[in-house]
């Protein structure tokens, strides 16, 4: 499948790829783990119709560098989020954030103190207890993970991939999110990040959630195996003015399942626009 990030932007631990598509007021997509801006391939081209969409990989995810020494705690990833925003020279964007992408546009926002118009999260690590399942086994046992056999490796990868969908993946999807998780490089890389993602740095922001004063959505798929529906009730009991919505049907990646429902919610204006 055809998704090109034909920009770089070089950060102290490596180069990271990215895009822009569309004009108008800027939105900034920002993915999670273990994807890439690939997830985005139906939405920002819908967005783009009507804004600048920017659309970009972590480091050590997708197209941007995998490297042995990368620090890809959810701290660089802010830091290298609020490095982006300046580069392109965004004061004000709107910010659409999901799974981890969600806990680095709350640190770029509270901690890197970077401002947005407005704040979409959607099934987003945001706080609260998260370490769980995969994430917990990765950080009890790197070492294990690490040496685990090519086939085996895949097979995990593939089955927390298929794990995230309720409705399955479209043909090609799977193969195009397997892609950098493969062979040697890719599989110490995949362990290199998991291993990296701690609860620490979401909870260094926790009590400023509160405090928030600009536009914040909040969006679910109901049938998310990976961040159950008590997360986004987690998440809009500690930003009470956010708005709450429900997708049915739809697990956590909304992008693959819900995509045309999702597009709908934000391409919708915020209360504050209308």
């Amino acid at each position: 499948m055809d998704w090109t990030l034909g920009e770089k932007f070089e950060t102290p631990d490596g180069m990271l790829r990215w895009r822009m598509l569309g004009s108008g007021d800027p939105v900034v997509l920002v993915h999670g783990t273990p994807y890439s801006s690939f997830l985005w391939r139906d939405i920002a081209p819908a967005l783009a119709r009507t804004r600048t969409v920017f659309v970009f990989d972590h480091l050590g995810f997708g197209r941007s560098d995998q490297g042995e020494a990368q620090d890809l705690s959810l701290a660089a990833h802010a830091r290298n989020f609020a490095r982006l925003l300046d580069h392109w020279g965004l004061s004000r964007p709107s910010v659409v954030a999901h799974d981890i992408g969600g806990a680095v546009a709350l640190r770029t926002l509270l901690l890197e103190e970077r401002s947005y118009r407005d704040l979409t999260l959607f099934d987003a690590v945001s706080g609260g207890q998260w370490e769980r399942g995969l994430f917990r086994l990765i950080l009890e046992h790197p070492g294990v993970f690490q040496q685990l056999p090519d086939y085996a490796h895949e097979a995990l990868v593939a089955s927390h991939l298929r794990h995230a969908t309720h409705v399955g993946l479209r043909p090609g999807v799977l193969e195009a999110f397997l892609a950098p998780w493969r062979g040697a490089a890719g599989q110490a890389a995949f362990y290199r990040q998991y291993s990296q993602i701690k609860q620490a740095d979401t909870a260094a922001y926790e009590h400023l959630l509160g405090g928030m004063s600009l536009p914040v959505r909040i969006i679910w798929g109901r049938e998310d195996r990976i961040l159950p529906a008590e997360y986004a009730e987690w998440l809009h009991e500690h930003i009470p003015h956010a708005e709450l919505h429900w997708i049915e049907d739809a697990g956590h990646l909304l992008q693959e399942d819900a995509p045309g429902q999702l597009t709908t919610y934000l391409t919708a204006p915020f209360p504050s626009d209308k």
